[in-house]
C-alpha cells in the first residue's frame, strides 16, 4: 500500500466510520446512528453519501494538514525573531510584545511570542510557586496608606555606582510614586514625601519596614526616628512591618521595576541619577496607566496643602545643641559663630533637604556664620629652673655619712 492511501483519523473519526457503516449495511437504523454519534437523522444522511462517493477518506476532518488562515507569515516569524536577537534578548515575551508594538509597528500576540520563542529556544517557561498567604483587602480609598520602601539594585548596568530606587505605592490602587537616590536614609526619605505632598498632598498613613530611617533604635520605645518625628508633626501615621511580606505590594513593584524600568533606561542610554528621575516623571504616569486597580472608593483622602505652609520646617533633620560661652555651637563636626546679642542656652539645628542648615531658638532664624579656620590655641612654654638641693644638718642621710667619715678617720689614725 502507497503513503498516498494512508488515511489519518481521529478516535471520533473512527467511531463516525463504524457507526456509518453500521448503518449503510442496515444493521443500525438512521435514528439509533443520530443518538450515538449526537447528530441530527439529517446530518446522518450527509456522513452516508459521503461515505458512498469517497469512503473513509469522506468522514475524515477536510482541514486536516492544511495551513491555517489565521497563521502569521513567516516572514513576519523571522523579523521577530532577528529583532529579538539583536535588540531584546533579555525581555519578558510580554516586554517584548509592548516594544513590538510601540518601536516597529508589529501586532502580535503575546503567546503568539512566547511560542516562536519557546520553539527558537531562547525562551524558558519559569515555573510559578504557589505560596499560602494570608488576604489582606486593600485600603478602600486612594492615599489612606502608601507603601514606603528602597530598592539598591544595578539599575544603570554597569555605567555607574549602584543607585537606590525610593517608592510609595498606594495600597488602594496600586499607583506608583518613585524616586533615584544615591542611598536609602532620612534625607531621601523626606525629600520623596515633600515631592508626592506637593503634587497630590499629604497620606494618612505610610507603611515601612524597620530600617533606621523609619524606626528608632533608642530602647525607649516612645523614641522616634527623625522621620517619624517628621511625620507626627504632619499629622501622618506610621506604622511598622514585621516581615517583608507584609508589605508585598511595594516589594512585588521592585521586582517589575528591575525587569522593565532597567530595560526602557537602557533603550534611552540613561546614564545618571537626575537624568533617570526626569525620565521617571514621564515614564510612571504611562506604568501607573497599565497597572493601576480601581479603588473600592473613588475619594481622594490625601491632604492638600496650602501654600502658606513650608514644608522645609518638617521634613529636616532637627536637633538640640548647646550654646558654648564663646557664642559658638558645633553640629557635623562643624564650628558656627552666632550673632552677638543671643543669650541662649539651648538652640535648634534644621538641616533641611537642600543642605542647608538653619539655627533658631523659640521658633526664630537667627544669624550665624561659619567658622572656616578654628583660632590656634597660644601655649606658652614654661621653664622652671630647679635648685639644688642641700640637706640640713641634722638629715638622716648627714648622720649616716658623718658617722662613717668618723669611722674611716680613726681607722686611719690606728694604722698609723
Amino acid at each position: 500500500m502507497g503513503h498516498k492511501d494512508i488515511i489519518i483519523m481521529s478516535v471520533k473519526e473512527i467511531e463516525r466510520l463504524k457507526v456509518v457503516t453500521d448503518v449503510t449495511e442496515k444493521r443500525i437504523s438512521q435514528k439509533i446512528a443520530s443518538k450515538r454519534l449526537n447528530l441530527s437523522s439529517r446530518q446522518i444522511r450527509r456522513l452516508i453519501k459521503r461515505f458512498k462517493t469517497q469512503g473513509a477518506k469522506g468522514l475524515a476532518n477536510k482541514h486536516r494538514n492544511t495551513v491555517s488562515n489565521r497563521k502569521l507569515p513567516d516572514d513576519l516569524r523571522l523579523k521577530v525573531l532577528e529583532l529579538y536577537k539583536q535588540n531584546y534578548p533579555d525581555f519578558r515575551p510580554t516586554f517584548f510584545c509592548e516594544k513590538l508594538s510601540e518601536l516597529h509597528n508589529i501586532e502580535i500576540s503575546k503567546e503568539t511570542a512566547r511560542k516562536w520563542l519557546l520553539n527558537e529556544g531562547l525562551w524558558k517557561r519559569e515555573r510559578k510557586i504557589k505560596l499560602r498567604k494570608s488576604l489582606r483587602e486593600r485600603k478602600p480609598c486612594f492615599g489612606e496608606m502608601l507603601q514606603l520602601d528602597g530598592s539598591k539594585h544595578d539599575w544603570f548596568e554597569g555605567k555607574r555606582d549602584k543607585a537606590v530606587l525610593m517608592s510609595f505605592i498606594d495600597d488602594a490602587t496600586g499607583f506608583i510614586f518613585s524616586r533615584f537616590y544615591e542611598y536609602e536614609g532620612t534625607i531621601p526619605a523626606m525629600s520623596l514625601l515633600k515631592q508626592y505632598t506637593e503634587e497630590y498632598g499629604l497620606p494618612m498613613s505610610i507603611y515601612s519596614d524597620k530600617h533606621t530611617t523609619y524606626k528608632s533604635t533608642d530602647k525607649n520605645k516612645e523614641a522616634l526616628s527623625q522621620f517619624g518625628r517628621a511625620l507626627e508633626e504632619l499629622g501622618i501615621e506610621l506604622i511598622h512591618a514585621n516581615t517583608p511580606q507584609a508589605k508585598g505590594r511595594v516589594e512585588r513593584s521592585f521586582r517589575t521595576l528591575q525587569d522593565r524600568l532597567v530595560k526602557e533606561m537602557r533603550l534611552k542610554n540613561i546614564r545618571g541619577i537626575e537624568t533617570a528621575n526626569n525620565f521617571l516623571k514621564q515614564y510612571l504616569p504611562v506604568f501607573n496607566s497599565k497597572f493601576n486597580v480601581i479603588p473600592f472608593d473613588n475619594a481622594d483622602v490625601n491632604i492638600k496643602i496650602d501654600k502658606t505652609v513650608n514644608l522645609d520646617d518638617y521634613l529636616c533633620i532637627k536637633q538640640e545643641r548647646t550654646v558654648k560661652n564663646d557664642n559658638t555651637i558645633s553640629y557635623n563636626s562643624k564650628l558656627y559663630q552666632l550673632e552677638p546679642g543671643i543669650r541662649a542656652k539651648k538652640v535648634t539645628i534644621e538641616e533641611h533637604i537642600d543642605g542647608s542648615v538653619h539655627i533658631k531658638y523659640n521658633g526664630a532664624s537667627l544669624k550665624y556664620k561659619e567658622i572656616i579656620k578654628r583660632p590656634a590655641k597660644i601655649t606658652e612654654k614654661v621653664i622652671k629652673i630647679r635648685k639644688k638641693y642641700i640637706p640640713p644638718a641634722d638629715h638622716p642621710w648627714r648622720q649616716s655619712f658623718n658617722k662613717y667619715f668618723k669611722h674611716k678617720t680613726l681607722q686611719t689614725a690606728d694604722e698609723k
